[in-house]
């Protein structure tokens, strides 16, 4: 027979958005019970967000190494030990794994089940002969590396995101079919390791941030020797690792790495007898998280909406409150924040200038270049842009940054974003000299330039300079 446990929530996935669930509830007294069969941590820690900021810090040094002569510091070529950098990258994720445990989780009280998932019925799921009835039941499955049907790929050797992080070795010529956040980072990084590397987009590179931004990124892509390919995708693959692309011309490599989108984990959940229906990815939730079984909540990418790993903390706190408190809170991404993390970043929050011109109409855009901070000048790194856009008001309504630590300086832009400040909130701050943060500064005090530097104010002046 089979054991059977009751429970005020039951977790399905151990990644960044189950993890937090489980987490949190258990902290506030509720009993709970965590389904995972693969690795804790889920995807970020262990073949996502983790691993790939690890091997890009790598990339990075070497990087260093090669530019250091513009400082006037002169170095021998970097030699790169490929294995030592497999040993950074697998070390940060052991050292982050305790926080993700088993034991950890123990000991909140959680239960732990090392299992795979099924539901057979809208208030009972099994895991390893053990029947789990909850009140409230958490779908945080995440997603996997999307395969596309290009004719010959089920032939050939590839990487996605799930194996790329376990190989040691050199990669000789690195293929990169896919142009968003993963495939950008990943050429990079591989370049930077001393691999030749092409990247493969039909479309154009980073398609969901502004292009005047992207261009900057382009450029350093080009310039540090990634053989770019756009406009074009992969007819078929065929050989060892030989891409022709739709453009009649062939790429030969050692490598192939699958950079084409995430799909969402939902198969053999059994959740037509759960009652929750099936989304184009993933499940379908209302503004509560909420899928078509009231008891079933959904976080994270299986949620089907934006795919990154603070969406899915985001969620968490979402659900706890609609979940163990019945409030009726909802998700609302208009101060959502997004970094690629290239060299240089790009960091976006709120709408991007086409988007805000489809929705308002009317706006204004604020600009600052890099180039004018003299923190950046200081360190070399003058390549970059603060972008604005700004309601006819002045209220913030996005903020794009390309350039060095972008993703750190977007953070000021987020809290201008949610709590629908004014850009003079920002253009009036006090910030400490010199840091690249007053380059948003700059940009925002863009807003009074017009009126305080015009001939109304030089009137002004002439005028009360008549009385001493």
């Amino acid at each position: 027979m089979s054991n059977e446990i009751r429970c005020d929530l039951c977790v399905i996935g151990a990644g960044s958005g189950g993890l937090s669930v489980a987490a949190g509830a258990a902290q506030m007294g509720a009993s709970v019970v965590l389904v995972e069969r693969g690795a804790m941590g889920g995807d970020c820690l262990n073949t996502g967000c983790v691993p790939s900021k690890a091997l890009l810090a790598a990339a990075k040094a070497a990087h260093g190494v090669w530019k250091a002569a513009r400082f006037g510091v002169e170095a021998p070529e970097p030699a790169i030990d490929h294995e030592l950098v497999h040993a950074h990258v697998r070390g940060t994720i052991d050292a982050i794994a305790p926080h993700d445990s088993q034991e950890r989780f123990e000991g909140l009280g959680v239960r732990v089940i090392r299992a795979h998932a099924r539901f057979i019925g809208p208030d009972t799921l099994v895991a390893d002969g053990t029947t789990v009835r909850a009140r409230r039941f958490v779908l945080a499955t995440g997603s996997r590396a999307f395969v596309p049907p290009v004719p010959g790929l089920d032939t050939v050797p590839f990487l996605t995101n799930e194996t790329l992080f376990e190989e040691p070795r050199a990669i000789g010529h690195l293929i990169v079919l896919g142009g968003g956040p993963i495939g950008v980072e990943m050429a990079q990084a591989h370049r930077r390791l001393g691999a030749r590397v092409t990247l493969v987009e039909k479309g154009t590179i980073l398609p969901k941030d502004d292009p005047e931004l992207v261009a900057v990124v382009r450029r350093h892509l080009v310039a540090e020797g990634v053989d770019l390919r756009e406009g074009t995708g992969v007819a078929r693959v065929s050989g060892g690792v030989t891409a022709v692309l739709d453009d009649g011309s062939t790429v030969e490599g050692t490598h192939l790495l699958v950079a084409a989108g995430r799909r969402a984990n939902v198969e053999e959940l059994g959740l037509d007898a759960a009652g929750v229906e099936l989304a184009k990815n993933g499940v379908v939730t209302d503004a509560r998280l909420r899928t078509t079984n009231r008891r079933v909540f959904a976080v994270g990418d299986v949620a089907g909406g934006p795919q990154f790993t603070h969406v899915a903390g985001y969620h968490a706190g979402i659900v706890i409150r609609n979940a163990l408190f019945r409030l009726p809170a909802k998700v609302n991404y208009d101060a959502l924040p997004w970094v690629t993390y290239s060299d240089p970043e790009l960091a976006q929050v709120g709408l991007t200038e086409a988007m805000a011109r489809e929705r308002q109409g009317e706006v204004r855009v604020l600009r600052a270049p890099f180039a004018e901070s003299d923190r950046a000048r200081a360190e070399a790194r003058t390549d970059g842009l603060v972008k604005l856009v700004l309601s006819r008001r002045g209220r913030v309504l996005g903020a794009s940054i390309v350039g060095a630590q972008a993703g750190e300086q977007i953070a000021l832009w987020t809290l201008a974003v949610s709590k629908r400040l004014h850009v003079g909130a920002v253009a009036g701050l006090t910030l400490p000299y010199p840091t690249l943060a007053e380059t948003g500064k700059r940009a925002a005090g863009g807003w009074y330039t017009p009126s305080l530097f015009g001939e109304r104010t030089r009137r002004l002046v002439r005028f009360l300079a008549r009385f001493g």
